[in-house]
């Protein structure tokens, strides 16, 4: 496992030790979490742009469209 420092201003470091405490864990397992988000986030968008660049974008098109008509019909009911 690696050890990692970083710099933070003083107010930000309070109010993510006050975010620790909240959820019962210490601030390194708050920021082992925020990192696996980042990640899972940055993961999604890089697997949606390479399926994007081999996609149709009439076929995207006709799955939005398919899309707001099921969200519309939801919301209608």
């Amino acid at each position: 496992m690696a050890t990692l420092t970083i710099r933070l201003p003083d107010d930000k470091h309070e109010r993510l030790k006050e975010l620790a405490q909240s959820r019962g864990i210490s601030i390194n397992k708050l920021i082992e979490e925020l990192s696996t988000i980042a990640l899972a986030e940055f993961d999604t968008l890089t697997r949606f742009k390479a399926m994007a660049a081999m996609g149709s974008a009439q076929e995207g098109l006709r799955l939005l469209e398919k899309l707001d008509a099921l969200t519309n019909a939801m919301d209608n009911q």
